[in-house]
């Protein structure tokens, strides 16, 4: 069995609100929009059509850096597009969000990356 892992670098979050009010950065071709709300963390998973990325199968973690410390979150697959983590506490400003997702697509292990900062 072959498998190909496709990492295009990791994608910065442009400028701009998503849908739900979050930021967005596209990571090969997907769109995924990144929002806290709380002590939640949520990503939003689109495909490259713009329609919801199912997310049941992708696997997902935060690595956050926010007042000195980092912390990696796992995230939890919810219908129907969504990665969803748990924080301790919310987020600073300024707070550096590095997403990282693994997902198989047509036989294909592909690496979803993006990273953003708090406001």
């Amino acid at each position: 069995m072959l498998v190909v892992v496709a990492s295009l670098g990791i994608a910065n979050a442009q400028a701009g609100k998503g849908a739900n009010g979050g930021k967005v950065a596209k990571s090969q071709g997907h769109p995924i929009e990144f929002v806290q709300k709380d002590q939640q963390i949520i990503f939003y998973l689109g495909d490259d059509d713009g329609s919801p990325l199912p997310t049941e199968s992708i696997r997902g973690r935060a690595t956050i850096q926010d007042g000195g410390k980092t912390t990696t979150i796992q995230l939890q697959s919810s219908a129907p597009n969504l990665l969803i983590g748990k924080l301790q506490a919310p987020l600073g400003s300024k707070a550096r969000i590095a997403f990282s997702a693994t997902m198989v697509e047509d036989g294909h292990t592909h690496t979803l990356t993006a990273r953003y900062v708090t406001d």
